[in-house]
């Protein structure tokens, strides 16, 4: 195994500089260093690791794939330092720690409450709420950026400690005009024509969405149209331009206002669980388990219960 303990900061910093600015000159100005420095840290580097850095083919600075695995490592190191420069200033202001609480956007309709109830009762705590698609938190999860996370089903490749904190319901949503509003038995033949509105792939929602669609329709196709986020898949759904089948949690304002309505459909709805989970490699910190324990014991408030059965088709007799 190489040794590599000779790499200092100012070496990695200048190859993440210049990479990120596209010349040695940008990156002198991004680190307020004259370029002949920029130009020797990266010689010094390039010796250290004893490969190239950049591909010579090309006129920019494209880096090899020695290159971009060390300005990983430059961006990790630089991630790091930002969430202990984080901590340091939360205990420096009193506060008993701070917590990177990752949610994946589904529940981003609970997340607020959770976080706004858990300052109430613990000030002393910061909480950094971050919100992504179920990717980029998995992904961040990988690079180790959160201390707990809110989201259904956990990856199976990264190892977790997880926690099921309540039901979470998915339901067939559309427009109070629509044509099947009404109809108590819905079947596979009503839906085989109409377009479904759902998220990217590989998302949560999208993925119980198309198993659904398939078992219920015996595995004839349907229309799918991608969108961005459940607000606009929302938005759309009540617009008439399609049906979907989305997280009751999401809609709960607009099934209520009468702005959306659940069509009662064999197989509905869809319940998952909502987990609560933190990585398995690193101790959880006092305030993390304070965290966990709080929303824990108001499990029952903070994820809203739906009774399956309002959702589900009533056979007459």
């Amino acid at each position: 195994m190489e040794d590599f303990r000779g790499l200092t900061w100012k070496q990695l910093r200048a190859l993440s500089a210049t990479v990120d600015a596209g010349s040695v000159t940008g990156a002198a100005k991004t680190l307020f260093v004259t370029p002949p420095a920029i130009t020797i840290q990266l010689k010094q580097l390039e010796a250290s690791v004893g490969a190239p850095l950049f591909d010579r083919s090309t006129p920019h600075f494209t880096p090899t794939e020695i290159g971009a695995e060390l300005v990983d490592v430059a961006h990790d190191f630089e991630r790091r330092i930002t969430r202990a420069a984080e901590r340091i200033a939360a205990l420096r202001a009193g506060a008993a720690g701070s917590i990177v609480f990752g949610v994946v956007s589904t529940a981003k309709y609970l997340a607020p409450s959770i976080v706004a109830g858990f300052r109430a009762t613990h000030p002393g705590i910061r909480v950094k709420l971050v919100i992504g698609n179920r990717g980029e938190i998995v992904r961040a999860l990988e690079r180790n950026e959160f201390d707990i996370l809110l989201m259904g089903r956990p990856p199976a490749h990264v190892a977790v400690e997880s926690e099921v904190m309540g039901d979470h319901p998915h339901v067939l949503v559309a427009p109070p005009s629509h044509r099947l509003v009404g109809d108590p038995e819905i079947l596979a033949e009503d839906l085989l024509h109409e377009r479904f509105l759902g998220r990217e792939p590989g998302s949560g929602t999208r993925t119980l969405m198309e198993r659904f669609l398939d078992r219920f329709g015996g595995g004839r196709p349907f229309e799918v149209v991608e969108m961005g986020s459940n607000e606009t898949i929302k938005q759309s759904v009540m617009a008439g331009l399609g049906l979907a089948v989305i997280s009751a949690h999401t809609c709960l304002a607009e099934l209520a206002e009468g702005k959306l309505v659940a069509l009662p459909v064999i197989g509905l709805p869809l319940v998952r669980q909502w987990f609560l989970l933190n990585p398995a490699d690193r101790k959880p910190t006092k305030a993390v388990e304070i965290f966990r324990a709080y929303v824990a014991e108001h499990r029952q408030s903070l994820f809203p219960q739906i009774a399956p059965d309002s959702f589900r088709p009533r056979r007459a007799g």
